[in-house]
Formats: C-alpha cells, structure tokens, sequence
C-alpha cells in the first residue's frame, strides 16, 4: 500500500484471500481460523488506507453466523479508512459451494474520481454475463482478483476488457512457478502494465477516459454494442421478405 502510494496510485487492488488466506491451500478447516486477528488485520489495513490517503481492495474471508459458511469477499475501504462496501462471490466453483463458501447474490459498484468501479472474483471469470451486466451498470474498470494462476485466466481477462470497452486489473497472488502475472488491461484488451512473474510487487498504470488511444472502445465502440445488445439497431431495419421466409432454396432470378 506504502509502495503504491508512493507511486501516485489512488487505487490498491489486491488478490482473491489476500489477508485471510485461501481455502484448500492456507485453510484447511474453518475452526482453526482467528477471526479476532482477521479482524484486527482488517482495521489495520483500513487505519494505514487512511493514513496514506489511497483506496484499498482487499480479498478476505467474511465470517457469517454459524453454522452458515463464510464468504469469499473483497472489501472496499476508502482513502478515509472507511469500509463502503463488500462484493461477495456469487459464482462459487462446485468445491467452494460443497463445502466452503455460503454465495453472495448481488453486484457491487463504486466510484472513485469519476470513475467507476466493478468486482469479481476468480471463477467468475468464466462467466460474460456477469461483465456484460456489470457494463451496463456503467462499470468502467472491473477489478477481478483470483487465486488461480491459470494462463486462460489472462486470456478471459483480457477478452472482456476488449469485448465490454473497459479497463480491467487482474490481480493473483506471487507464487514460486506462477504461469501468470498480474496486470492492468486496457478497454481495448491490451496490457497497459504487468506485473514481474513470481514476484512480490504490483502492476500499475493510468485509467484516462480522454487517452486517444482509447477513443475507438471508449466512444465508438462502447455505445455501438450497448445498441447491439439491446436489439434496436436492428429491429427498425428488420424486413418481411418472401425470399427470406423460403429457407429450402437457393436464391434464383
């Protein structure tokens, strides 16, 4: 957090479990978890947000009522040290679903300077709609953290960017032997920055809406597939043709 403030960031984003651990490799079993020093951690991080002035997203586990199961989350804590949301996983892989993780149900967005962020979590990258929805709530930059360090992950990340015009950070952890390293992405699916592989350090880079790098997927492109989607490009110019409705022919004179 000190080394990105450092670097003139407004905006940490950090990786899926990043402070409770992940389940199945740093957790084995929900009793032996301190919530009391997740907790306190927590605060910590949220005391140093304030103290630094820069917003922090944060992978942690969120405890729930036993005997529900907890959430695998991202906390948002602003430049002022205040918690002002929590996007809980909805797509639980079939193993976080048997017996880890309760799923969360809703979307969460949040601006910062005029920009507006979206929130995901590993798995959920295998799943468009949840971009495509999250582009129509005006997400301009997501913010997909994950465990995996699956190179297909990279190549999903970077397709949604492109196809949905937005700004992607893809963060993972810096593991020995990781195939993949974090990265901010481009709205034309192009990397900006990438972090060094295996290696403790971040990936940053600027989101500027008026680059003119950008003005294609950002002005043209960005519009053109909202109108697409909804279907009323086409609908006006739809046609009632007999040579249409005949399906069993080649065209002839």
């Amino acid at each position: 957090m000190s080394s990105a403030k450092a670097a003139g960031r407004r905006l940490i984003h950090f990786p899926e479990g990043a402070l409770s651990g992940y389940v199945k490799t740093q957790i084995r079993d929900w009793a032996a978890v301190s919530w009391s020093d997740v907790r306190e951690e927590l605060g910590a991080v949220a005391d140093h947000a304030a103290h630094l002035g820069i917003w922090t997203v944060l992978g942690c586990n969120h405890r729930l009522t036993p005997p529900n199961r907890p959430r695998n989350s991202l906390y948002v804590i602003s430049d002022k040290g205040a918690l002002v949301g929590r996007y809980d996983k909805r797509l639980c892989s079939q193993t976080e679903l048997a017996d880890w993780y309760s799923p969360g149900a809703d979307a969460v967005v949040f601006d910062i300077d005029g920009i507006r962020f979206g929130m995901a979590l590993c798995i959920e990258v295998q799943f468009p709609e949840l971009f495509i929805d999250y582009g129509k709530r005006g997400v301009e930059c997501m913010l997909l953290s994950a465990y995996s360090d699956d190179q297909i992950y990279g190549l999903l990340a970077r397709a949604h960017a492109a196809t949905n015009d937005f700004w992607l950070s893809l963060s993972i952890p810096a593991l020995p032997g990781n195939r993949l390293s974090a990265a901010l992405i481009g709205p034309d699916g192009h990397l900006i920055a990438r972090a060094e592989a295996n290696l403790a350090g971040s990936a940053g880079g600027e989101i500027d809406k008026a680059d003119p790098k950008f003005d294609i997927a950002i002005n043209e492109a960005r519009p053109w597939r909202a109108a697409a989607r909804s279907g009323e490009i086409y609908a006006e110019r739809r046609v009632t043709d007999a040579r249409s409705d005949d399906r069993m022919s080649f065209l002839t004179d």
